[in-house]
């Protein structure tokens, strides 16, 4: 049976896209290290990242951007960009396993597992990719909005970016329907 692992990063930042993350592990190359991608540096996310890709039955990442996270909200978004990744895996797999207490409809078997990165390693693994990635792009965003300091926060409501966000108002990437953002586009 295939089981496949899939989470999301970037609820909770006021900028940039939710990335997800679908991951099938291959039983018979473990990878040791695997958890939550929260409580994981930077630099052991990034190696495991580069593991599980190369280990990995089959991975693949797909994203919700702001404008579509304004549009449909941040859960119906995470949830879409779950779906999204999972449609992505060039092999199908029999079974979806969900961080969170909600899965999605993926058109086969799903099981919603609370804390489920930190129990299953298939979540986890898929927990690494999407944040390293949504981190990859922020930093990138960086670039194009170095006023935002995007590569400190990554998009996270600090009281930094809360003042930036208020110096200079949203930018094109800011989600306009969380509260810090509509309260800056108000002033």
């Amino acid at each position: 049976m295939l089981i496949c692992g899939t989470d999301e990063a970037g609820r909770g930042p006021i900028a940039g896209p939710v990335v997800a993350a679908a991951v099938i592990l291959d039983p018979n190359k473990p990878i040791a290290g695997i958890t939550d991608s929260k409580k994981l540096s930077e630099k052991k996310r990034a190696s495991l990242s580069e593991a599980i890709k190369a280990n990995a039955l089959a991975w693949a990442i797909a994203q919700c951007d702001a404008d579509e996270i304004d549009r449909i909200n941040i859960l119906q978004a995470s949830m879409l960009a779950m779906q999204r990744a999972v449609a992505g895996l060039p092999i199908k797999p029999d079974k979806v396993l969900v961080d969170g207490n909600r899965a999605p409809d993926f058109g086969i078997a799903a099981q919603a597992i609370v804390k489920g990165d930190l129990l299953e390693d298939c979540i986890g693994a898929a927990s690494i990719l999407a944040k390293v990635e949504r981190d990859r792009q922020m930093l990138a965003w960086h670039q194009q909005y170095p006023e935002y300091d995007f590569a400190r926060h990554k998009a996270y409501p600090t009281a930094a970016h809360l003042a930036l966000l208020a110096n200079h108002g949203p930018c094109p990437i800011h989600r306009r329907s969380f509260a810090p953002v509509k309260r800056a586009l108000k002033t």
